[in-house]
């Protein structure tokens, strides 16, 4: 490739387990803000590495330490696919979000495994990981890390939102940027399709024939979470221990739950942005391709919603960790504190090099 370019490698796996993203991002080497996703792909866990992952939470500290050190190798195995089915013979940089077994801001507590080292021991890459950790011990939430991609690379929308495992939303305002989670998503939806034996509800087809809960909806409106204005960041614990079980009080039919909690997540985001001027949101994720979800959402908003080409809906978080780990490289900020409340803005991640 052209070395007027440094090329990295993006990873990112998101709490929905369905699968993890890589793509190699071409950045001109004068001008970072200039880019192009020149190769993109994921790969499906299987249904051992998806247990594996479901339990993690459960797991005490040796067996997170080689569960830790074992998807770190399998993250190896990926890329040394990824490099041989596209046939790539340059890269400068691994940039890995890893994936979360646990984040709890509170307790002072995030854990992204995919061990670093094992990475660049076994790749002979510069690896950087591991970006959450710095920003918690400046008292940040440690999410959302995506604004900084949002803030720079996407300046010409006013809105940026995700429908991953979690919805978050980036907001750029003259000042600068703010970002925070609003509510989980496929984190829930996920889970209430694989009842209907299903791993996820294709385009929302199921959620189409449910009936809404008011009484539900109204329980999942009221909860303390959504009184708190940001930054604030969501983890898989909130979902075990506070949606799923309020939910199940209910004892509805799948479909019923799923239609209720899209109309519950569109509600939130409706009520996020509802008092700003109307602006353009750029909307990627895999919720993307819920119509049901995307339907209920426009039905609710005044905004103009612009879902991009796919590549960019699939692998818009990984891109984003790219130019992350390509800042860091260079000793850049990319983690903000008007995002994630820390006591100033820094240059996060872990660098592992030979």
């Amino acid at each position: 490739m052209c070395s007027n370019y440094v090329n990295v490698i993006g990873i990112m796996s998101g709490t929905s387990l369905d699968g993890v993203d890589l793509c190699l991002v071409s950045f001109e080497k004068s001008n970072f803000k200039k880019y192009k996703i020149t190769h993109a792909k994921t790969f499906n866990y299987d249904n051992v590495w998806i247990k594996k992952l479901k339990k993690a939470i459960f797991l005490n500290k040796e067996e997170l330490i080689k569960l830790d050190n074992d998807f770190g190798e399998l993250l190896t195995y990926y890329i040394k696919k990824f490099k041989e089915e596209f046939s790539i013979s340059q890269i400068d940089l691994i940039s890995s979000h890893g994936h979360t077994i646990f984040h709890n801001p509170k307790k002072k507590i995030t854990l992204q495994i995919g061990n670093g080292y094992i990475i660049n021991k076994n790749t002979k890459l510069k690896v950087i990981c591991d970006f959450r950790t710095q920003d918690i011990k400046y008292n940040g939430q440690g999410a959302p890390l995506v604004p900084i991609g949002d803030l720079d690379l996407f300046s010409n929308y006013k809105f940026c939102l995700n429908l991953g495992g979690f919805s978050n939303i980036s907001i750029k305002e003259l000042d600068g940027i703010k970002a925070f989670d609003i509510s989980p998503v496929n984190t829930v939806l996920n889970y209430y399709s694989k009842k209907l034996g299903l791993d996820y509800d294709k385009n929302g087809k199921f959620s189409r024939e449910g009936n809404v809960n008011n009484s539900l909806f109204n329980e999942l409106n009221e909860m303390e979470f959504y009184k708190r204005s940001g930054p604030k960041s969501l983890g898989i614990e909130f979902v075990n221990s506070k949606v799923l079980p309020l939910i199940e009080n209910y004892m509805l039919k799948p479909e019923d739950v799923l239609k209720t909690y899209i109309e519950h997540v569109s509600h939130q985001i409706n009520r996020t942005i509802s008092n700003f001027s109307k602006n353009k949101i750029l909307v990627t994720g895999g919720g993307t391709y819920n119509k049901t979800l995307i339907d209920s959402i426009k039905r609710k908003i005044k905004h103009e919603l612009v879902v991009p080409e796919k590549k960019l809906i699939d692998f818009k978080e990984a891109m984003i960790f790219a130019y992350m780990g390509l800042l860091k490289s260079e000793g850049k900020i990319n983690c903000l504190k008007s995002v994630t409340g820390a006591i100033k803005d820094h240059s996060s991640g872990k660098i592992f090099k030979n």
